[in-house]
């Protein structure tokens, strides 16, 4: 059984991103286990003078996370160009860690207009040796409200989609 990780880089409760993940986690394949991660508004904000013995309980719980997951899913939301301030902030909780380190990752979006976000979370996430699976789930989910996402996300065709990402995404990580 594959341990997959998904992490949504939004924290609005209305999210579309959350809401992929949250499909991605029902929608899993045989074999695969997805597990969203919830921590990511209760993350302090990243000091180095608070890693080792200082690491604050809710980072130590991300970085177990990520350290015991079979491949990491992350879908973000773009903020001024950008990636969003929590995501990157949990992200720089990992950046000394050998978490990161060959980790299998996956993109996925809920927008087709976060080119900004997507180039700067792929070059963050190179940087940090995450292994980027070429694999990437778009649905379109921009501007609409709960019942259209959870509508969208019961379609036809974004349920294969999805199924299929992740089998593609569980074939990268069994490669490795």
């Amino acid at each position: 059984m594959l341990n997959i990780l998904a992490i949504s880089g939004s924290l609005r409760a209305a999210s579309t991103n959350s809401a992929l993940v949250a499909a991605l986690a029902r929608n899993a394949p045989p074999g695969c286990r997805v597990t969203v991660y919830d921590g990511l508004g209760r993350l302090p904000i990243f000091n180095p003078d608070d890693e080792g013995e200082r690491t604050p309980l809710e980072a130590s719980a991300l970085i177990d996370a990520v350290t015991q997951a079979d491949g990491v899913v992350i879908s973000c939301p773009e903020y001024a160009h950008g990636v969003p301030g929590g995501l990157k902030n949990a992200l720089d909780w990992l950046v000394s860690r050998d978490a990161a380190v060959a980790k299998p990752a996956m993109l996925v979006h809920a927008s087709p207009r976060s080119l900004f976000a997507r180039a700067a979370l792929d070059e963050i996430m190179r940087t940090m040796s995450f292994a980027l699976c070429g694999d990437v789930l778009e649905i379109a989910l921009l501007g609409k409200k709960p019942p259209e996402v959870e509508a969208i996300l019961a379609e036809a065709a974004s349920q294969p989609a999805m199924h299929d990402a992740l089998n593609a995404f569980a074939d990268f990580i069994r490669a490795r």
